[in-house]
């Protein structure tokens, strides 16, 4: 069974012949869907349900699917087939699970098909088909409840949903549009998190830098303290607990620059994940993402001077419809200007729902394949030598 570290450290042999329900789980995607399955997993552990790291020794399966690659679909769509064939009482939820129609004509024993973050839905089709042992009592769960991560540290999700509309992405369709937490619902949460030990506090969403725009930025009251629901509010708050915070999925907002002062605080890690994509203008705007990338490389440089211990991560797509050999160069170029600390690159695909599919100039896969080739090696080189830079750093 495709499960992770932890699933399999909590999981228990044995079958129900002791009268304790089994719940097996198979969790796919970004650390955002993770999140939701540790969810999912601490409401069942609540109701006296346990883990099974086998199917065989399962009462039942949930499949937690992603949805945002066609290749993701099929790794998801294969660990459904998978399950029914090797348990067959099976619940999918997930990005997927918007396709419930789609999902039960292909596998039409399904017990049951929700949505992302729709655990109500989830608790019923289980408590369906297994009843819960004992009623709920929370106070069976450690403090941070049960995670899904190695102890040390944990995924804070601050919002979900995202209000872009990149033409390569269907997040938005899948998940919907932005919604945050209020921050004092966020700080709670990572208090108990650190009270359990957590020393490390990785802070998601689909764009964590357009936290709370949705809220109007509204105040909310921690510990007798008002506490804005912004980014640069809520970094200083969480900076506070004493440990490590670490920010994910950053859109290159003007705003970003703030925190830069936290970082040389202390109070957060100088670092940056910053998905730019490319650097060709005309790729940009083909993706509806920002098309100013010698602006962006100005403000690296202003970063970099303020915090020279700032690590800078980035994501990028490659071949995307149109991409000519001169616009993959500018972005080669870029890259040895920007001197990224981390970098992963995608090659395009088709994504079913997703605007750029109706693009002209769509390249064959061996062309988009060899350029993530040749990014990947250019990078490697740089990281090098960034790397060599710190040699003798304490």
């Amino acid at each position: 069974m495709t499960s992770t570290d932890t699933v399999e450290k909590e999981a228990k042999p044995g079958g129900a012949a002791d009268g304790v329900p089994r719940i097996g789980l198979v969790s796919l995607g970004c650390p955002k869907a993770l999140v939701d399955s540790e969810h999912i997993v601490s409401r069942l552990r609540a109701e006296g349900y346990e883990l099974s790291a086998s199917y065989e020794d399962a009462d039942l399966v949930l499949v937690n699917t992603c949805g945002f690659l066609d290749s993701a679909r099929e790794e998801s769509l294969e660990a459904i087939a998978e399950a029914l064939a090797e348990n067959g009482r099976v619940v999918v939820t997930g990005c997927l699970g918007v396709e419930a129609e789609r999902l039960r004509a292909r596998f039409p024993n399904l017990l049951a098909v929700t949505g992302p973050q729709q655990f109500e839905a989830v608790m019923e089709a289980v408590h369906r088909v297994l009843p819960p042992r004992h009623d709920p009592r929370l106070d069976l769960l450690p403090p941070g409840g049960l995670r899904l991560t190695p102890r040390h540290y944990a995924y804070l999700k601050i919002a979900e949903g995202c209000d872009h509309r990149c033409r390569f992405c269907i997040i938005p369709r899948l998940r919907g549009p932005l919604r945050s937490r209020p921050a004092a619902h966020v700080l709670h949460e990572a208090e108990r998190l650190v009270e359990a030990g957590v020393r490390e506090l990785l802070v998601i969403a689909q764009d964590t830098g357009a936290y709370g725009h949705d809220l109007g930025h509204a105040v909310s009251h921690f510990r007798g303290e008002a506490i804005r629901a912004h980014i640069l509010d809520l970094a200083r708050a969480l900076g506070r607990f004493g440990v490590w915070v670490r920010l994910h999925y950053l859109y290159p907002y003007p705003h970003l620059d703030a925190l830069l002062p936290l970082m040389e605080e202390g109070a957060i890690l100088p670092y940056l994940d910053i998905p730019f994509q490319h650097a060709s203008p005309s790729v940009l705007r083909a993706m509806r993402r920002p098309a100013r990338q010698d602006r962006m490389l100005e403000r690296i440089r202003r970063w970099r001077e303020r915090c020279p211990e700032l690590v800078i991560r980035s994501t990028f797509l490659v071949g995307f419809p149109g991409e000519t050999e001169a616009d993959f160069d500018r972005l080669l170029d870029w890259l040895e200007e920007a001197e990224l600390d981390r970098v992963g690159c995608f090659a395009y695909e088709d994504v079913e729902g997703a605007a750029a599919n109706r693009l002209p100039g769509h390249l064959p896969r061996e062309v988009r394949e060899e350029r993530r080739r040749r990014l990947m090696e250019r990078q490697e080189a740089i990281s090098a030598r960034r790397l060599q830079r710190r040699v003798g750093d304490e």
